[in-house]
């Protein structure tokens, strides 16, 4: 948010996110400068931000760890640690009284995959006990701010932001791999809602380090359900292709986001909101703008067949710096895929956003998939 310039325009990007219509706003306190150490917190910027959000009348969704787990996924993470993070989301939640959604950890499985499968993040591991013992500490950080958030606000509703993913196989040898992968996939957010895992998955899991205490620990915690929206992230990467020796590239949309949706929807029944999206403004100028209709195009299907969808997101408000290599280095490359550009001028795919939200807002109000606040968890 540093590089992108929101820390010298905030007030001018929650005044953008009221003008192009957005009624519910994904948004967090950095925490690297709000939580100073276990029970200390610097609220000044949060204070004076969600103090902007409320009076402009926008919602927000408060992403508490969009930072946090990915410096924090630490394989030495210990649960006293754990319990920071589940104390600092009570105390903002206490602060903010007023708040009823939260996403509290973002993208609990990509944030494993990067930092313990791929080595790209944190911790740069590339094994399987590493990648299991970051699932469970991000997972059970997840689960614990939930029921510590729950105890200040128990109408609090959990929107999950977690990349949705499928798996092709290349090839007949390619299968067993991709079957794994498609089951391995599902792990955090089983973990996150009591879903039991497959056999398969649970051997994976006891195998590199998840005790039956963890396991058991997870498997109690439906009752948390009731409380949450199945948020999912979609982005041209979502789809593998896997090879018979068990590498995998991408394989660009081959299903796309609706019918891979369907999977994650069939597995959990829960509400279903969109809650990322994005693509490059091209040299055409209307690339984004494709996407994003390609994406509201996939929603509306989805509805139709009776799949509650509730929101949609396209992230972010204004352009990105580094995103086309994963945030790895600070190279200061521009990504032009925000609603807005880095001088706050309104891009191609931003009008396009702004008309869809002005023609296609009261279509969902007048029908029974639709989200509206204060919500009875």
């Amino acid at each position: 948010m540093a590089e992108c310039g929101h820390y010298d325009h905030w007030k001018l990007d929650l005044a953008l996110v009221k003008e192009i219509g957005c009624s519910l706003l994904r948004y967090g306190p950095q925490i690297h400068t709000t939580l100073r150490a276990p029970g200390v917190h610097d609220w000044a910027f949060a204070d004076e931000g969600f103090a902007e959000i409320r009076r402009l009348g926008i919602v927000p969704v408060v992403d508490l760890a969009i930072s946090a787990c990915r410096t924090s996924s630490a394989t030495s993470r210990t649960r006293t640690s754990r319990s920071f993070f589940a104390d600092y989301a009570q105390a903002f939640a206490a602060r903010f009284p007023w708040v009823q959604l939260y996403t509290p950890v973002n993208e609990m499985f990509i944030t494993a995959v990067f930092s313990a499968k791929y080595g790209w993040w944190n911790e740069e591991r590339r094994d399987d006990r590493s990648y299991v013992t970051a699932i469970k500490n991000i997972v059970r950080a997840n689960v614990l701010a939930m029921r510590a958030i729950l105890k200040i606000r128990p109408d609090a509703i959990f929107i999950q932001s977690e990349s949705t993913e499928h798996f092709h196989p290349e090839c007949p040898l390619a299968l067993p791999h991709a079957e794994h992968r498609n089951a391995e996939r599902f792990l955090t957010l089983d973990l996150n809602y009591g879903r039991r895992v497959c056999s398969a998955m649970y051997e994976f899991l006891a195998d590199n380090g998840m005790t039956r205490e963890e396991y058991h620990f997870f498997m109690r915690g439906k009752e948390l359900r009731r409380s949450c929206i199945m948020g999912n992230d979609w982005y041209v990467t979502n789809e593998h292709l896997i090879g018979g020796d068990g590498h995998s590239r991408w394989a660009g949309e081959v299903f796309g986001y609706d019918t891979v949706t369907r999977d994650y929807h069939a597995r959990y029944g829960l509400p279903v909101m969109h809650t990322e999206t994005n693509m490059d403004e091209g040299p055409r100028g209307d690339e984004a703008e494709r996407w994003l209709w390609k994406q509201w195009s996939g929603i509306m299907r989805l509805r139709q067949d009776g799949v509650p969808v509730l929101g949609f997101t396209w992230y972010s408000l204004t352009d990105q710096v580094d995103w086309n290599h994963a945030l790895r280095e600070q190279r200061g490359d521009v990504n032009p895929r925000g609603l807005y550009d880095l001088d706050r001028n309104i891009r191609t795919v931003g009008r396009a956003y702004k008309r869809l939200i002005e023609t296609w807002k009261p279509v969902p109000q007048a029908e029974s998939h639709c989200l509206r606040l204060p919500v009875t968890a």
